[in-house]
Parts: C-alpha cells; sequence; structure tokens
C-alpha cells in the first residue's frame, strides 16, 4: 500500500542519501516524530523493512491489534511511512512486522527515542525539543585535546552509587552526587559505559536494542540532557560508551528485523559473535553505515557528549576474532575490509560535524595507524586505549616482589611503542572484574604495602605519556572488585586508609593538572626522557617529563621494592638544585613519611649518559618527582 505522494514527509533527497550510506542523520527522518501535518498535530512514523509484506503499528489506541493501522510503503524505498494525528507524547508503541512467509511478530522501533522500563520492551514516543540549554560557554570554548590534560573518571552509572532498596538515582539525581564528587577528585572528564537501551541489566549496556533511546532505567531523555548540561556548567566533560560493533539477540530487537537478516550480516559466520551471544552489523550495507553514523553524531548533537570511546574495534576489524573457523576477505584475508570503511567514514563524519571530539578507540591488537588520519590510510580515531601499557603494567604491579627484577621488561617496553599512536592510558572496569580483583587487591604484601603499591600505580599512570582513564572505586581503594549490581562500598571511608589514598588520588589529579610536563608533549618523542632503565636489580625506573618550556622538566623516579634506597644516585641532564614536588610515600597519603630533602646536581660524569650526578634517597614502594629550580631572569630596564 502506497501513501499518496501529497502525504509523505519522506522525501526523495533522504531515501537516496539513507540508500546511498550518506543520511548522517537519518534520526531526523526515522522513527516516531511529534509533527503537525495539514493543521493536525499527530506523530509520523516511518521505519526500514524492504522484505516486509506489511508493518503496522500497535498501541494502546488500537489495542495492540496489527491489521488496523498499517503504515504505506514508499515505492522502490524499502521504507514504510505514515502520519497519525492525535498521538501524543509519552505513547506506547511497537511495529507489527509481517514476513514474506506471513509470519507476523512485534518489534521495537530501531530509531525509537525512548523505551519502556524494562523487563517490557515497547518503545515511547518522546520529545526532544524544548530542554534549555545553559553549555554554551562550554561548547565554545572546546579545543584540540592534544595537548591538554585529560584525567577521565569512568562509570557505571546503576552502581556508583545507589538508593534505598539498590533503587537505581535518575539522571537528575547524579547530577547533585557525581559532579561535585568529580570536582572535588579534580578529573576533567567523565566516562559513561553504555547507555543506550538493553534488557539485561548485567551486560552492562554491551548488548544494545534501542540505539537512540538512553536507557529508562535511569529517567527521560530530557533528564540525561539535565545531567550532561550540569557537567558542562561545572567545567567537565562527558564522554560516552558507544557499541557499533555488535548488538543483542532478543526477539524485539534488530535481529532478523524484516524477517530477514537486515541489520546483521546473512553469513552467519560473519554475523555470529560466539563469545558474547550477539550479532555483527552488517558494515557493507549503506543503510546501516546511514543507522550507525548518525546514532554517533545523535550523542554528540542531541546529548552534548564530547565524545565517545568506541568498544572492541578489533572484534570490527577482524573476520576471525574468537572464531576457529573464520571466513575469509575477497583478498584471501581475515581483515573486514568493510568494517575498515565504515570506521574511517564514522571518524570523518564525527569531525566533520564535531571538530573537537574525543573519538576513543578501545583497540586491543597491534593494528597500525588506529590514530592516523583516515585520508593518510589510518582509522581515523584521535586517541587509542593503551592495552599493551595496561597489560604490562597490571602484570607486573601483581608480581611478587623477589619476582620483580626478572619482568623490568614490563616497566621498560612500554615506553619504545608510546608515540606509535595517541594514547590514553585506561585502568578499566573490564580490570578489576569477573575474578580479576580489584586495583587495590591486585598488590602483593602486607596491608600498607597494598595501599602504597596502590599510590605508585597510579603515580605511574600519571607520569607515563598518555591521557588518563580510572574506573570508579579505584580512586579510593575499593577492596573487592566491582560488583555489578551493588555500589560501590562507600563504607571504606570510614577507614584512614581509603580517606587518605582518595586524598592522595585528589592531589595526583591537581598536580597533573598544574604540570605541563605531564601533558603538553604527551604525544610527541621530546615530551620524555629515560634516566635510568636498567636499574632491574633493585626494580627502579627513572625519566624525566617534559614541557614546551626549558623549566617545565620533571625527574620522575619510581621504586617498585618495599625497601628504601638511603642512597640512590642518578644522572639529569643539568646542574642545579632539585626540589622533591611530589611524593608518593608523604604521610599525609597514609605513606611512611620517609625524610627527603632538596638535593644539589653538579658533580660532572663523564662515563654516565646524563653529563650530572644526583644523590637523593628512594622511599619505598614510592614514586618521587623532583623539578630543578630555576631562578628567574632579571628584568631589563628601560632606556631613559
Amino acid at each position: 500500500m502506497s501513501e499518496p505522494s501529497w502525504a509523505q514527509a519522506v522525501s526523495k533527497t533522504d531515501v537516496y542519501l539513507f540508500h546511498e550510506g550518506t543520511l548522517y542523520q537519518s534520526y531526523r527522518t526515522f522513527g516516531a516524530h511529534l509533527t503537525e501535518e495539514n493543521g493536525r498535530p499527530g506523530v509520523r512514523f516511518t521505519v526500514w523493512a524492504p522484505n516486509a509484506c506489511q508493518v503496522s503499528i500497535v498501541s494502546d489506541w488500537n489495542g495492540w491489534r496489527g491489521d488496523r493501522d498499517v503504515l504505506y510503503k514508499i515505492p522502490d524505498s524499502g521504507i514504510w511511512t505514515r502520519f497519525f494525528p492525535g498521538i501524543d507524547d509519552g505513547t506506547f508503541y511497537k511495529l507489527a512486522i509481517t514476513a514474506a512467509d506471513g509470519t507476523t511478530f512485534l518489534k521495537a522501533d530501531p530509531y525509537a527515542f525512548h523505551a519502556e522500563v524494562r523487563p517490557q520492551t515497547a518503545s515511547v514516543i518522546a520529545r526532544l525539543d524544548g530542554y534549555d540549554w545553559g553549555d554554551a560557554a562550554w561548547t565554545a570554548s572546546r579545543k584540540p585535546p592534544y595537548q591538554k590534560p585529560i584525567s577521565i573518571y569512568e562509570i557505571h552509572f546503576g552502581t556508583w552509587r545507589q538508593a534505598e532498596a539498590g533503587r537505581f538515582y535518575t539522571y537528575r539525581e547524579m547530577a547533585d552526587l557525581l559532579i561535585p564528587y568529580v570536582k572535588e577528585m579534580g578529573y576533567t572528564h567523565i566516562e559513561i559505559m553504555p547507555l543506550a537501551e538493553h534488557p539485561y541489566d548485567l551486560s552492562w549496556g554491551y548488548q544494545a536494542t534501542g540505539y537512540f533511546a538512553p536507557t529508562s532505567r535511569y529517567g527521560k531523555p530530557q533528564d540525561l540532557m539535565y545531567f550532561v548540561d550540569r557537567c558542562h556548567q561545572a567545567g567537565i566533560g562527558v564522554l560516552l560508551d558507544w557499541v557499533p560493533g555488535h548488538f543483542a539477540k532478543d526477539a524485539h530487537g534488530l535481529r532478523r528485523f524484516d524477517g530477514t537478516p537486515l541489520f546483521e550480516y546473512g553469513e552467519p559466520a560473519k554475523a555470529e559473535k560466539p563469545g558474547w551471544g550477539t550479532l555483527s552489523f552488517d558494515f557493507g550495507k549503506p543503510e546501516v553505515r546511514s543507522f550507525l553514523i548518525s546514532n554517533a553524531l545523535y550523542w554528540l548533537e542531541m546529548y552534548h557528549f564530547d565524545g565517545l570511546r568506541v568498544d572492541a574495534v578489533t572484534s570490527m576489524l577482524r573476520l576471525d576474532f574468537e572464531k576457529s573457523d573464520a571466513p575469509r576477505n575477497e583478498y584471501g584475508g581475515v581483515e573486514n575490509l568493510e568494517a575498515i570503511e565504515f570506521l574511517r567514514q564514522l571518524n570523518t563524519i564525527v569531525f566533520r560535524y564535531f571538530p573537537h571530539a574525543l573519538m576513543m578507540a578501545e583497540e586491543s591488537s597491534a593494528w597500525p595507524m588506529v590514530t592516523a588520519p583516515a585520508h593518510d590510510g589510518g582509522l581515523g580515531f584521535n586517541y587509542k586505549w593503551n592495552m599493551g601499557w595496561m597489560n604490562d603494567t597490571l602484570d607486573y604491579i601483581e608480581t611478587p616482589f623477589a619476582d620483580r627484577p626478572g619482568r623490568h621488561h614490563l616497566l621498560t617496553f612500554p615506553v619504545w611503542y608510546a608515540y606509535s599512536e595517541n594514547y590514553a592510558l585506561p585502568l578499566s572496569h573490564d580490570e578489576v572484574v569477573h575474578g580479576k580483583k580489584s586495583l587495590l587487591d591486585k598488590m602483593p604484601g602486607a596491608y600498607e604495602q597494598k595501599f602504597a603499591g596502590l599510590r605508585l600505580l597510579l603515580g605511574y599512570q600519571f607520569t607515563f605519556p598518555g591521557k588518563k582513564l580510572i574506573f570508579m572505586g579505584g580512586e579510593f581503594g575499593q577492596f573487592i572488585e566491582w560488583r555489578d549490581q551493588a555500589e560501590l562500598d562507600w563504607f571504606l571511608l570510614d577507614y584512614e586508609a581509603h580517606r587518605l589514598i582518595r586524598g592522595y588520588s585528589a592531589a595526583l589529579n591537581r598536580f597533573y593538572l598544574r604540570e605541563p610536563a605531564l601533558w603538553q608533549l604527551d604525544h610527541e618523542p621530546d615530551g620524555y626522557q629515560w634516566i635510568n632503565p636498567h636499574d632491574a636489580g633493585q626494580s627502579v625506573i627513572g625519566y624525566m617529563r617534559k614541557g614546551k618550556r626549558k623549566e617545565d622538566q620533571l625527574l620522575v623516579l619510581l621504586n617498585f621494592q618495599p625497601a628504601e634506597r638511603p642512597v640512590y644516585r642518578v644522572g639529569v641532564p643539568l646542574p642545579g638544585r632539585y626540589e622533591l614536588v611530589f611524593n608518593s610515600d608523604d604521610a599525609g597519603f597514609g605513606g611512611s613519611g620517609y625524610p627527603l630533602k632538596p638535593v644539589a646536581a653538579g658533580e660532572r660524569l663523564s662515563w654516565h649518559e646524563q653529563p650530572y650526578s644526583l644523590v637523593l634517597s628512594l622511599p619505598p614502594l614510592s614514586m618521587t618527582v623532583w623539578k630543578r629550580k630555576v631562578s628567574p631572569k632579571p628584568k631589563r630596564r628601560g632606556r631613559r
């Protein structure tokens, strides 16, 4: 059944661009839109279902019967649409789709802006207009991220804190709770694990069914807008974990949407993600590319997110990801050529619309040029999670003290590829769940040594090249690994050791923010210089971090053994007086308070890589940071 041409609100241009894979704001066309046509208010529904014999709207107003309100099919398009007058915001609905074999089934709207609270699965008509944003100053001040400090606090929205009886806090309530905490702690950004609607709590949002619907667990779309707006007004950026690699198989979702594999590959060997029980998007279909790229822009435009952390990129790039009998591409390789081109197109378009967005890839292999521009053959992201650094570092810090000398390379090797991409250093949720232990509990040794080890780990992260990310709870020493149904153990802050390490985390953030040497040249080799990579016997490493100005130089020394080094000699590039500017072993952070004094470098060393000798002390399990004191230059007198 075709709708009269005068009644169609879907333009021929939109149809053409959608099928070309370039309708980048397809959410303005597809889905359920409150509008007015021929003087009558109502809703226009539009859906892509090319292989369906019939598509109807079912809802309370028609008794959920699929034989009454049938959509019209735009000829030669696979798109169904119809305007219905008298329908209001908040109406529940589904799509009744009749497949080619005559079977009829109910689906949620792929472009729905809101969804019924799980376990119910209906779509909900919702307005996205009408919210009065107050973050104009923030959005106008956005700048390229490369020479800026970025310290990200990763959270799971439902378990950071919970209200009485395990009730989730709403988006609006969390604005009052989370923002002051993040400000106090000194983080620059919040990253939220996926918020797209998903049926199963324990998937953490990584198996979605409603890509355009912020989960109704925490409120309505305008409530999420309020949360992001409040973050921006407080000077905090907000990133969203985004999952374009796969989707849930739930019956009301995208799987076999019109009775055939539509959003997923038709070839099961390419479609199935056996490790996760999900389906891969078909990146070769232009319409799927329109859907996904529009979804990325949707979160950035409609909700003002500052960027996306793109999940599981490796699973998209490789056809053999977690598969023993993998399909091959047209050249006989295991690279997913369609996904590669999709990612390049995605990043190209995102940066066209949002030049200063953060697009971070969770890519766990050695795939080259992840952060190189798409036009140069790269994938086009501007950041990649440094999984190599994370894995090597966590492997090392779990090593018993006696065995650390033999694993010293885990500290020194990551530097050799630190500048091969633009990196962020994650200590993420995946590393503190499913039996992996919390960061604090990974540490060997006695109780006090565990806290000293955690302070050392965080200090190492904040002085190593790359932007920073830590998962919630790590900042105050959550002892039990993340439990994905209960809130963090905030009661631990009744204990001094946990209060002190939270204070340490805040002080470390403040130190990081005020020292350009720790972030200004994050992606340039000139920002890093080895001082002492070879002391495996004592498990000590030392390096310089540098900013653009000559005076912005820091000497970082890390002692990964619980033994103090009363006399420790290192070479430094310049003579002068070196003052201690940060000490993870400070008694105010819960450390031993081992006394340290300013030291001077003056003795020349002709035999050493560095020309001047510096003799100092190293506390046990500590990071100490030293800065050369530079005398101010005398002011020139002007001529009389």
